[in-house]
C-alpha cells in the first residue's frame, strides 16, 4: 500500500510527495525520469533501498502528476525543445529548488539523491546548486548537466526519439497504458528481458499520463540551466549506465565521470534504459556505498 500523499510548497508551486519509510535510515530522495513522478520507481526497488539503510522519499516534479501543472505554456514537441527557442516556462534552477522544498517539508537538512534519466540530470544540478543539502549523488542513464544542446544530441540515440514519436495509440487511459508499455519495451535491457505482464500490472496501479504529456516534457527539457559546472560538484558521485542503453549513449556517463572530481563510474553489461528486478539489490548496495563515502554510514551517525 502506498504511503499517504503529502504536499510541499515552493513559492506558488505545490509538490506532491511520498515518504516511503525506513525509519532511522539516512535520507534519500529519488527523482523520476522525464514524465515520471512519485510512483515512477518500482516498489521492490524502493524496498531494496530501505533494506540497505535508507529512508526513501519520492515526489511529483512541477508539471507532473498531482503537482502544479503549467498547462498554459505551450511548447513544441520534446525533441524540438532540445534545440531551444521561445521563452521557457521555468528554469532548471526552479526544478532543483522544488526538490529542496520537498526536503524542507520532510525535515531533512541533508540527504542523498538518486535520479535516473532526466532525474539523473536533476540530481546532478541539485547537488551543484545546493551543495549544503546534498550528501551524495547517484546519476543513472543520464546526460551531463552542463552539456550544450548539440552535445546532448550527440549523447542520445536519435532512433529512439524517432520510434517513440511514431507511437500512435488512442488518447484514452487504455491508450496511455499501451504507450507506457511500448516505451518500456523500447527502453528494455537485452540481458534482462522485459516482463510485459509485470510491467502492465505495475503501470495499471500508477498514473501514466506523463508518458503522453509531450507538452510537459517539452517544458521540462526547455528549462535553461545557468548554474555551476560539473567540475564544481564535490559530493560523492556515482555514475551508473548500461552498455546497451537505447536512449542515452554510455559516452554521457563517461563525460560525467570525467568532469566530476572523484566520481565512480560503473558501466553495467547488458543493461538498457530501465531498472530490471534482478539488479535492484546490486544498485541499492552501490547507492549505499556511495553515500558511505562521506561518513554517512552507521559509523558516521545515521
Amino acid at each position: 500500500m502506498s504511503p499517504p500523499l503529502q504536499v510541499a510548497h515552493h513559492e506558488d508551486v505545490d509538490l506532491a510527495y511520498l515518504d516511503h519509510g525506513g525509519s532511522g535510515g539516512w535520507p534519500l530522495l529519488v527523482v523520476a525520469g522525464l514524465g515520471g513522478g512519485r510512483l515512477a520507481y518500482p516498489a521492490g526497488f524502493l524496498g531494496a533501498l530501505t533494506e540497505v539503510g535508507f529512508r526513501v522519499a519520492s515526489y511529483d516534479p512541477r508539471d507532473v502528476g498531482a503537482s502544479t501543472r503549467f498547462t498554459g505554456a505551450r511548447r513544441p514537441a520534446p525533441w524540438r525543445a532540445l534545440l531551444g527557442g521561445g521563452e521557457p516556462a521555468y528554469s532548471a534552477e526552479d526544478l532543483t529548488d522544488d526538490a529542496v522544498a520537498v526536503l524542507d517539508a520532510l525535515g531533512w537538512d541533508r540527504a542523498s539523491v538518486f535520479g535516473m534519466s532526466f532525474g539523473g540530470l536533476v540530481a546532478q544540478r541539485l547537488a551543484l546548486r545546493h551543495p549544503d543539502r546534498i550528501a551524495s549523488v547517484t546519476s543513472m542513464c543520464a546526460v551531463p548537466s552542463d552539456a550544450g544542446r548539440l552535445s546532448v544530441l550527440r549523447h542520445l540515440h536519435l532512433d529512439f526519439i524517432r520510434r517513440t514519436a511514431a507511437l500512435d495509440f488512442p488518447a484514452t487511459p487504455e491508450g496511455d497504458l499501451e504507450t507506457a508499455v511500448a516505451v518500456a519495451r523500447l527502453s528494455g535491457s537485452p540481458a534482462y528481458p522485459v516482463d510485459e505482464r509485470a510491467v502492465r500490472e505495475a503501470l495499471a496501479a500508477v498514473p501514466v499520463e506523463g508518458v503522453r504529456d509531450d507538452q510537459a516534457q517539452s517544458r521540462m527539457l526547455r528549462a535553461p540551466w545557468h548554474g555551476p559546472r560539473l567540475r564544481d560538484l564535490r559530493a560523492p558521485t556515482l555514475v551508473l549506465h548500461g552498455d546497451r542503453d537505447p536512449v542515452v549513449r554510455p559516452s554521457a556517463a563517461r563525460a560525467i565521470a570525467r568532469a566530476v572530481p572523484g566520481a565512480h563510474l560503473e558501466i553495467v553489461p547488458g543493461l538498457g534504459h530501465d531498472l530490471p528486478a534482478p539488479l535492484w539489490g546490486r544498485f541499492a548496495d552501490r547507492i549505499r556505498a556511495n553515500a558511505d563515502r562521506r561518513g554517512n554510514g552507521p559509523s558516521g551517525g545515521w
